[in-house]
Formats: structure tokens, C-alpha cells, sequence
């Protein structure tokens, strides 16, 4: 991402997004904002500083460790940089939500998170300043929040599809967050630091922490093997942990106070765009799919010299424009070894590449990035070849 033009190092784990990095960060929240309202969630956005107060409240002030950045304003009042919001949507609910007959409630926000990584390393993937989509369900009892909880779990499907991974949710340990049972989305790949073992007889499968390598699969037949994995979505049933602890109670339908069962919900927006890279990429750079990558096209003048290569350049990368596809052309005075390394390097999907030998024939170069093949085809026809390859197909209207 580095060589790529994507981000800049401000400080250990703290980077800058610069535009081409910004844009595949902004699709993957689009990915995770279309899903989470289709499930009826609503989204919010709570502050990244918070009171010390709310965390003494429910018990983790003191258990959370470093990574729990500290400090005092001018008041001498304590606070923290969030790392996750439990407390501040705990706190929010039991001034709001006086009910059962307003539950179930499903709550969330994208938003900057800070925890103090003891080793920040691999870019995003472990940084301490992060992007993170994190969602809080609020439901009357055990029942209604399993329900909740299964939602998202079909959610976190879609959108580990929708960006074109290979993924896997597996069983995992709830950790600091707590809770009864939880589930990771792991993004499968030969460079993550997570390992997990699946089954091949079935779809089961769970970090390594709760089950041991070459154990019989625990649903039945079949022998667990070992994968290596980027974790980008954790999905935990909380039940009462922190409703009880802040004291947050509802009327259920008998006119008893009871506290609500809960749930959280976390993606890591800036990590599965990493993690995207480290699923997608060979030697020459970044294999973007096609859902999360930059631009989706890109026109590559071999001569920008040359009026003839000018024109039709700007002609194509203005037609695809207008058809609504994303287009980067690189019209920089570069020579064409270097425009074509970069290209591969910043990995868009498809290159059109318009050189005068070509030209004169009529013809120009169609370069899918994943195969590397080449298709020499009419400035028409690559107009149609592109739409068919990056457009949705239209949907017939309905008489």
C-alpha cells in the first residue's frame, strides 16, 4: 500500500489514507452500510473520547489493560480513547429505552478507534489508530437476541462476499469484550497471523485457541486441518454483562424491570481492505477485486506525445466515464515500462492500453490484471467488452 501511493506512516501504527487508499476504505464502508441497513439496523455515531466514569461503571477501567489509552483534560478528569463503544451505547440506551415494546434495538457506527498495540506492525492489518464498523444489538430476552445475533451473522456473510473474499467464520474465544459465545470472519490467507482449523467433511471450524489440530471434528466424522487467517469481523452474544453492570433495565410485558440482553458486532473496515491485498497479489503488486478496488478501469496512453493516442484515450476514458464506471487514466510524461509497473502495482482490474502500433490498426489492448491476459480488440468493442465486465446486468423493467 505503501509503494502503491495508498498510505503514508505518520507513527507506529498511525497512518495517513491518501486518495486511492481512501477510496477502496470508502467502498468497503458502502459494502458494510448497505448490509447493516438491510438488516434494519440504524447507524449513529458516538464520540471516539470517553468519560472515565462509564468504564469504572461497568467494571473494565481497570481490567483492560494498555491498550486502553489514558488521560487527563485540564480538569484532571480521566478519559480514554475508545477502543470499542460498549459502555458509551450502554449508556445511551438506559436514558432512551424505557421498554420492551421498543426492542429489539440494533445500533451502529463507523468510526476511528485507538488501541495501544504493544507491537503495531503489517500496516493496517495491526495498527492502533483503525477504522472499525462496530454494532450493538439490544433485545428483551435470550431468545429475541439470538435472533439478533443470527442476523448478523447472514450479514457479516454478504459482506465478506459482496467484497469478493474467501472467508471463513469460525468458533472463537470472546476475550475482553466477554460474553457467552462469539464467532470470527476470517479472511483466508498464507500471510495472516491467526490460525484456524476447519473440517472438510463440513462446515465447521474454530481458532485454534478452543480446538487442537488433527482432533476429529466435533459435529461428527472428519479430521480437522489447519488454515492461516486475517481476522476482519468478530461477532459476540454479550447477554447481560454490561446492562447489568451500568444498571441499565427496561419494563418487560409484565411490568418487571429486567435488563436487556445484549450483543456487539465489529468489522474492521481498514483492516479487510489490507487483508483484501494479502488475499489478492502476486509479484508485480495488488490484484483488486473488482468490488473494492479503486478505480474499476484504467486507460494507459502508451505515448502521450502522440495526438492520435491523446484523443482516443480521452475518448474512451470519457465514455466509460459517462457509462458510470470508475476510470483513472494516466496521462503523466512517463515512459511506458514504468506506467505499465504501476499500473500492476496499483492493481485495478482491468487496463486499456493505447500504443500507435496498435492504433494503426485500429485496435487497442484490453489487460485483465488477475491473468494477466491480453485481448487486442476495436476502440467499440472494448467500450462493450468493459460494460459487460464491470456493470451490473440491468434488471428487465417490469410491465
Amino acid at each position: 500500500m505503501l509503494r502503491a501511493g495508498m498510505i503514508r506512516k505518520v507513527a507506529a501504527g498511525i497512518y495517513t489514507y491518501l486518495p486511492l487508499g481512501l477510496r477502496v476504505i470508502r467502498k468497503v464502508e458502502q459494502i458494510v452500510r448497505d448490509e447493516m441497513n438491510r438488516t434494519g439496523a440504524q447507524e449513529l455515531l458516538m464520540p471516539m473520547v470517553q468519560p472515565s466514569e462509564l468504564w469504572l461503571e461497568s467494571g473494565r477501567w481497570g481490567k483492560y489493560g494498555k491498550e486502553l489509552l489514558r488521560f487527563k483534560d485540564r480538569g484532571e478528569r480521566e478519559f480514554c480513547l475508545g477502543p470499542t463503544h460498549e459502555e458509551l451505547i450502554t449508556d445511551l440506551v438506559r436514558a432512551e429505552v424505557k421498554s420492551y415494546r421498543h426492542l429489539p434495538q440494533i445500533l451502529y457506527q463507523i468510526q476511528t478507534k485507538f488501541r495501544d498495540e504493544i507491537r503495531p506492525r503489517f500496516g493496517l492489518m495491526r495498527g492502533r489508530e483503525f477504522l472499525m464498523k462496530d454494532a450493538y444489538s439490544f433485545d428483551r430476552d435470550e431468545e429475541s437476541a439470538r435472533i439478533s445475533y443470527d442476523k448478523m451473522g447472514r450479514a457479516y456473510h454478504r459482506i465478506f462476499e459482496r467484497c469478493g473474499l474467501e472467508f471463513k467464520p469460525v468458533e472463537a474465544e470472546s476475550g475482553v469484550i466477554g460474553g457467552s459465545f462469539s464467532q470470527e470472519f476470517m479472511v483466508l490467507a498464507e500471510t495472516g497471523e491467526d490460525r484456524l482449523v476447519a473440517c472438510h467433511s463440513c462446515d465447521y471450524a474454530a481458532n485454534v485457541e478452543k480446538v487442537k489440530e488433527g482432533s476429529s471434528c466435533p459435529r461428527g466424522h472428519g479430521l480437522l486441518t489447519t488454515h492461516r487467517g486475517i481476522e476482519v469481523g468478530h461477532i459476540f452474544m454479550l447477554g447481560t454483562k454490561y446492562s447489568e453492570a451500568m444498571k441499565a433495565v427496561i419494563q418487560d410485558q409484565n411490568g418487571k424491570e429486567v435488563c436487556p440482553v445484549m450483543g456487539c458486532y465489529g468489522i474492521g473496515v481498514s483492516r479487510t481492505a489490507a487483508a483484501a491485498i494479502e488475499q489478492n497479489h502476486d509479484k508485480k503488486g495488488i490484484i483488486w477485486p473488482l468490488p473494492l478496488a479503486p478505480y474499476q478501469v484504467q486507460v494507459i496512453p502508451v505515448n502521450n506525445q502522440s495526438e492520435r493516442v491523446m484523443i482516443t484515450s480521452e475518448l474512451i476514458y470519457g465514455t466509460l466515464s459517462n457509462l458510470g464506471m470508475e476510470v483513472l487514466i494516466d496521462d503523466r510524461s512517463e515512459r511506458p515500462g514504468v506506467k505499465f509497473n504501476d499500473a500492476d502495482l496499483i492493481g485495478i482490474p482491468y487496463q486499456i492500453i493505447i500504443g500507435e502500433k496498435n492504433m494503426a490498426e485500429g485496435l487497442v489492448e484490453l489487460k485483465e490484471r488477475r491473468n494477466g491476459k491480453i485481448k487486442k480488440v476495436t476502440t467499440d468493442e472494448v467500450i462493450d467488452l468493459v460494460k459487460k465486465l464491470v456493470l451490473p446486468p440491468s434488471k428487465p423493467t417490469e410491465s
